[in-house]
């Protein structure tokens, strides 16, 4: 038995995997969020495709999905918050933090993403992804600038070609 994905401290056979297997429902929207995290990190695009709202479905097939998630080892999760999305709720909001890297680079996915039980199944409906500012650690080397590297070439014409 492993540990789930979605970081909840359960193993993923009592946790998200039942829900992604289709033998059980997700009681709560962030029970979804969740799963829906899990989903990406085992490749189960096709869960993914089910579980968001109809009136967005086109506009992210599992296919669609796959293409932009499997390029992703998706590493982490942390709720940040929830609002509403309870058992006895309709709609809710869970803020989370996905942490993932891409070709080897660390990064990070902060979102909040909106949920509505349809037919008392909660869906994803939509969500809004925050903007992140982008720290240099070293100072960033203008084209004209002498390489860093030691060349004695120009940045542009050395390290800088793209």
């Amino acid at each position: 038995m492993t540990q789930c994905h979605c970081g909840s401290g359960r193993t993923y056979e009592e946790c998200c995997g039942p829900l992604i297997a289709g033998t059980s429902q997700a009681a709560t929207a962030e029970a979804l969020m969740r799963s829906r995290f899990s989903a990406h990190c085992v490749g189960a695009y096709e869960y993914l495709e089910a579980t968001t709202h109809p009136d967005i479905r086109d506009e992210a097939s599992a296919d669609e999905i796959r293409q932009w998630s499997e390029h992703m080892r998706w590493t982490a999760l942390t709720v940040l918050r929830t609002e509403k999305g309870g058992e006895e709720d309709n709609r809710g909001i869970v803020e989370f933090q996905a942490d993932y890297t891409m070709r080897g680079v660390p990064q990070t996915l902060r979102e909040t993403s909106s949920f509505v039980r349809v037919d008392g199944r909660w869906l994803y409906e939509d969500g809004h992804v925050h903007s992140q500012t982008v720290r240099r650690e070293e100072p960033k080397v203008g084209r004209n600038e002498p390489c860093p590297c030691g060349s004695g070439k120009k940045y542009k014409k050395c390290c800088g070609r793209a």
